[in-house]
């Protein structure tokens, strides 16, 4: 195999993976100084030259000339009167110059060429792909679904570079159909083995943040500031926003009309519900305005615990909590505070006792209406002592009513 041959051969890699010429000539050059370290244990007193638009590349080995039958090593010195045979002015200790042949290293060596040249350009492949995804993390991706399996799936974008989508980082109502496009952001790009392994997140908050500058024009040229970004991946999210401008409406800019701007993003995120509030320095306002549209009669700050105690009515409770504690999780996230919530209650906050029939006898209930005693907090409000004078039932059975009452009333 000839020098043009052995390069072109490699060809079609170097289109299609956009490699530089420079880069391409430094991989050869590299390869071939591999080999020949291996063939004669150093490289030292060679020199090559690569030539990658001719095809061609030249191997040269550089000898001392020494006296006549006093060469050690016929691969680095050559006799006085060989040289003088090539170049008649040649003087001993004089370096010779010699052209080494592709053919003169052995049909094994050039396999063994093209396996190193092979080797080190998808090596360079690899180190320019870790480069090229380590600086797009945290930006949105588009892949096509290739392979669906048990823990992750597997996504190659338009130049075939692989994705993986763990199951971990899959929003819980995403279903995905090979061939489908979805979008994700690259998470984190790590070596696995000698290829880079390039893991994408579609439950991260970064991904919303990213989806949002999509739809909205002012986040993306910065007249709108996404200031913190909270979720519960395919539940719930809430978004802080503020505007450099006061007469910008920031919250009305990203929701649009009747949620026009918003929806897009929603459907993305397989209908997430997504809270959008006006940020504020005010720590007060801030958790409030985290906690949506609930009624809040008074807010504690404790700056140094990071701790907010909201005072609500009691009607109110649900809906400060929300959905298995999310509301009140994602309003702390967003405004930094551990939020606790003190039910504030009204003077007609009481429970007949005849609500508590499945937990307490009703002949026990009865003994306490025949006295007046119809409600939960005119029992609690009485002393135990009271109570058995007014009652013919045992100090245990009232104490263990109490009990039942504060466990199903009070708490």
């Amino acid at each position: 195999m000839d020098n043009i041959a052995l390069i072109e051969s490699f060809g079609d890699f170097k289109d299609e993976k956009g490699i530089s010429k420079i880069d391409l000539m430094a991989i050869i050059e590299d390869s071939l100084k591999t080999l020949l370290r291996k063939r004669f244990d150093s490289d030292d007193h060679f020199d090559v030259i690569v030539n990658p638009d001719k095809g061609d590349f030249q191997i040269f080995l550089n000898k001392t000339i020494v006296e006549d039958e006093m060469s050690e090593d016929d691969d680095l010195e050559i006799e006085i009167s060989e040289a003088k045979k090539i170049d008649p002015t040649f003087e001993v200790g004089e370096d010779f110059t010699m052209e080494i042949p592709v053919a003169q290293l052995g049909r094994r060596n050039i396999l063994t060429l093209k396996q190193i040249l092979a080797t080190k350009l998808q090596e360079h492949n690899n180190a320019m792909l870790y480069e090229q995804f380590r600086d797009k993390i945290g930006e949105i991706v588009v892949g096509e679904i290739h392979h669906i399996r048990h823990k992750h799936v597997i996504l190659l974008d338009d130049e075939g570079n692989e994705f993986i989508l763990p199951k971990e980082n899959q929003i819980p109502s995403d279903f995905f159909k090979k061939g489908e496009n979805i979008r994700a952001i690259v998470e984190t790009v790590d070596f696995k083995g000698s290829k880079p392994q390039i893991i994408i997140s579609r439950t991260a908050p970064k991904f919303l943040e990213k989806l949002l500058e999509l739809e909205i024009p002012e986040i993306q040229d910065g007249t709108i500031m996404l200031k913190k970004v909270v979720r519960i991946p395919g539940e719930k999210a809430k978004i802080a926003v503020d505007a450099y401008d006061d007469r910008i409406d920031p919250v009305g800019a990203c929701v649009g009309v009747k949620g026009s701007r918003i929806h897009g993003v929603v459907r993305e995120l397989r209908n997430e519900n997504i809270d959008v509030i006006q940020w504020s320095k005010n720590p007060e306002i801030l958790v409030k305005r985290a906690l949506g549209n609930v009624t809040v009669n008074k807010i504690d700050i404790n700056e140094e615990q990071n701790y907010a105690l909201v005072y609500t009515p009691v009607e109110e409770i649900s809906k400060v909590i929300g959905k298995q504690g999310q509301n009140i999780r994602l309003a702390s996230w967003l405004s930094g505070y551990e939020i606790d919530v003190y039910r504030e209650s009204s003077e007609d906050d009481d429970v007949e006792l005849r609500e508590f029939n499945d937990d307490i006898d009703q002949w026990i209930l009865d003994e306490f209406k025949k006295v007046g005693l119809t409600t939960a907090k005119s029992v609690l409000d009485k002393e135990t002592e009271s109570l058995l004078n007014m009652v013919d039932l045992e100090e245990e059975t009232i104490e263990e009513v109490k009990r039942i009452l504060r466990e199903e009333f009070e708490d």
